[in-house]
């Protein structure tokens, strides 16, 4: 018995049609009796109980369709109350029709005419006041229990403030309390949305936070710059607020997803202060959308997220291609869960195995190729500089001739900042790579691009994880020098940006993506010590490692002689490189790959070195 009560969709449908029919039936009986100031003539009496009847039959129908019984009971906005005028005008014109071509009333001869707009007030009154009921209800009880929650100040009065706010006044169960907004928009100022006025400016938080005894602040401002959101920050930091929650991404606001529940922490991407960017939608979508797109190195930090983003412009076949099969597995898993309509491949193959790389190609041919797999610990390639030869080179080259031989269209080539003035064996088989893609462009056939750009935020083995768990080790954290810098992106933002160079490029160019302003190593530790509730060299210890071997100081996005040629995008630039001779590079090539064959290291770091001078 107890599961016929149990709340489901179904229960919650039951529910709602039995209320609404109960209401259009209260509705029509009220109808006639103000029409007849209490005494309905009893003629009438026969004919009620059929216009009950008669409007049941339309509006319990037209509600549905118009989705009234599938609405959040807690989350009920306007947009319910305008489908409900709606499906209720729909509903009575129907019955005004079927009441004048009766029997019973023909042209409305006799007929009370006034009921039928008294009935449809009250029908909208009534049904309306029932879905709103509970919203109203857990304003009420979340006004009378806010002496159990924290004052919270939210930032941000636009339409991700006023979200999160109607989802917190519409929860019994959340510690937040507003007191009002902050907001630099100089028309918003004294505004009040929900009840809650607008306070006053950003600047104003520490003010704010002493007179209203605030302890939480929320920033609802994901269609602004960062820096904004890093003043924000740094105001509720001096004003010693603990507690900051920022909104999630402008792209779950658009989908309805946000609420109080999806606040997260603070991050350091948070922190960075990059501008938003902007992307070319429709050039994307012509460039992927029908083709057969293979992502090599899938399993990878850059790799799985391109597979995310391609994913989303609907590819006719999206080929992963990693040696890592657990991480194949799991970026599979998630695309097949997210996308239940995109075909997918997973390859577990090495990028230096020439058959078998070929062989997929022959089997599948696809069209764009996004090329992300490589070996990218500095340190580590340094001991090793044979295996980074063999594949940041040797395997892209053999990725570059099955594209050209079996008729790929675009061939996009991730590279990296650390491929200028290289200073390591990373940086230095990059820069090969880039060349190699150069080459293979002057054949006719595919169009061979490369992408430069500097770290992502969180990718396996950067600095960020690195720190992360040094700090939950209670430190110390690492940093190799003091004044060490670095270019940052987020995963994400970087292979948008790809796939839009991708989609522009014409063959042969090295984009160059905007980068934004460096980042001091330094800065970044003292900061995540921060979000982690901890002060630096207080209560976590920062030490000085030294520079490691093929590290720099500073990594540059153009050489000295390097320039840059704008393109549509303000992110992206085209670098001037000089041009590479084919036959040239194929014997450099040759020569470079019998050294390290034979492991000859210090070999192998000279002939590179004569390559790239």
């Amino acid at each position: 018995m107890t599961n016929i009560f149990k709340k489901t969709i179904i229960t919650k449908t039951i529910f709602f049609v039995l209320a609404d029919a109960i209401l259009i039936a209260v509705s029509v009986w009220l109808a006639f009796l103000i029409r007849f100031d209490g005494q309905i003539p009893s003629q009438y009496f026969s004919f009620i109980s059929r216009m009950i009847a008669l409007a049941a039959i339309f509006i319990i129908p037209i509600f549905y369709f118009h989705k009234l019984y599938s609405f959040s009971w807690s989350y009920v906005s306007a947009s319910e109350a305008i489908s409900l005028f709606r499906a209720t005008t729909i509903s009575f014109l129907f019955l005004g029709i079927a009441i004048y071509i009766s029997n019973y009333f023909p042209h409305f001869i006799n007929f009370p005419r006034a009921t039928i707009f008294i009935s449809y007030f009250l029908v909208f009154i009534f049904c309306g006041g029932i879905r709103f009921a509970k919203r109203i209800y857990l304003h009420i009880i979340g006004s009378g229990r806010g002496l159990n929650r924290e004052k919270t100040l939210i930032v941000g009065a636009g339409d991700a403030g006023e979200q999160i706010l109607r989802s917190i006044m519409s929860s019994a169960g959340t510690s937040y309390c507003p007191v009002g907004f902050v907001d630099d928009s100089p028309i918003k100022q004294g505004v009040t949305i929900h009840g809650l006025k607008v306070l006053g400016k950003i600047s104003d938080i520490p003010k704010l936070a002493m007179a209203e005894e605030i302890r939480q602040l929320i920033i609802a401002l994901p269609a602004v710059d960062n820096k904004t959101i890093k003043k924000a920050i740094e105001l509720a930091r001096l004003a010693g607020l603990k507690k900051i929650k920022i909104a999630p991404s402008l792209e779950e606001i658009i989908s309805g997803r946000i609420s109080f529940k999806n606040l997260k922490d603070v991050g350091v991407e948070d922190l960075l202060g990059r501008e938003e960017i902007v992307l070319d939608k429709k050039q994307i979508e012509g460039f992927i959308k029908d083709k057969l797109v293979l992502i090599t190195g899938a399993a990878g930090s850059i790799g799985s997220e391109l597979s995310r983003q391609t994913a989303k412009f609907k590819p006719s076949l999206l080929l992963l291609l990693d040696q890592d099969e657990t991480g194949i597995f799991n970026i599979s898993e998630e695309l097949k869960e997210n996308f239940p309509n995109l075909k997918i491949e997973s390859k577990i193959a090495d990028i230096r195995d020439k058959e078998k790389i070929n062989e997929i190609f022959k089997k599948f041919k696809p069209q764009i190729v996004f090329h992300a797999a490589a070996y990218k610990h500095v340190p580590l390639m340094e001991k090793n500089p044979d295996e980074a030869i063999k594949n940041n080179i040797f395997g892209t080259k053999i990725l570059a001739e099955a594209s050209f031989t079996f008729g790929a269209e675009k061939f996009i080539f991730i590279s990296t900042d650390k491929a200028i003035n290289p200073s390591s064996m990373m940086g230095a088989t990059k820069r090969v790579g880039e060349m190699i893609c150069q080459a293979f462009s002057q054949k006719n056939g595919a169009k061979f691009i490369s992408v430069r750009f500097g770290n992502v935020l969180n990718s396996r083995g950067s600095v960020i994880p690195i720190f992360r768990e040094q700090i939950k080790k209670g430190g110390p954290v690492e940093v190799t020098d003091p004044e060490m810098k670095r270019y940052f992106m987020l995963t994400s933002e970087a292979c948008l940006l790809v796939m839009q160079a991708g989609a522009m490029g014409k063959g042969g160019e090295v984009f160059v993506l905007d980068m934004g302003k460096p980042v001091k190593i330094l800065d970044l530790a003292k900061e995540m010590i921060r979000l982690s509730g901890f002060e630096p060299d207080k209560d976590i210890a920062i030490v000085f490692t030294g520079i490691r071997p093929g590290e720099k100081l500073f990594e540059e996005i153009l050489t000295a002689e390097e320039g840059v040629v704008a393109t549509q995008n303000q992110k992206i630039f085209i670098a001037k490189l000089s041009n590479v001779n084919p036959r040239k590079l194929e014997k450099e090539l040759n020569n470079i790959k019998n050294i390290a064959d034979k492991f000859a290291k210090e070999k192998i770091v000279d002939c590179l070195k004569k390559m790239l001078s």
